[in-house]
């Protein structure tokens, strides 16, 4: 048994929406930056905090996706531009609707990713996000 299990078969997975994929994959990035971040520092819990919003904000979320976008396969793009077009009703005040629509997209790929257990290709998507 997986500690978390995923059990929906990958033709379920693409039938889901894009927000579902960003949904969970905004936390899945968000766990990946926190433990990356306890592994190579001994900084406080509110340092961390602070930190981590600096990789996980949606400004940060775009320069990322910009970053490792040469290194997607074209399914990964086609994700990208599914999670990017996605109707969202809810933009927070403080990002704009380009840059909202491009994090979900990031989110959306990460998500993806991670539903249908691609977990080597994850991991390395995840490890080009924290490059220099």
């Amino acid at each position: 048994m997986e500690l978390i299990e995923r059990n929906r078969e990958i033709n379920d997975v693409k039938m889901l929406s894009p927000l579902v994929w960003a949904y969970i994959g905004d936390s899945i990035y968000e766990i990946f930056i926190r433990n990356y971040l306890i592994n190579n520092s001994n900084a406080k819990p509110h340092k961390l905090h602070i930190e981590t919003v600096k990789y996980v904000k949606a400004k940060a979320q775009v320069k990322t996706l910009e970053k490792i976008y040469d290194m997607l396969t074209d399914e990964e793009k086609d994700i990208v531009r599914r999670g990017r077009n996605v109707q969202n009703h809810h933009v927070p005040k403080n990002v704009d609707v380009a840059e909202y629509s491009y994090a979900t997209a990031f989110e959306s790929l990460i998500g993806y990713l991670y539903l249908t257990k691609n977990d080597e290709r994850l991991k390395k998507i995840l490890e080009a996000c924290i490059e220099k």
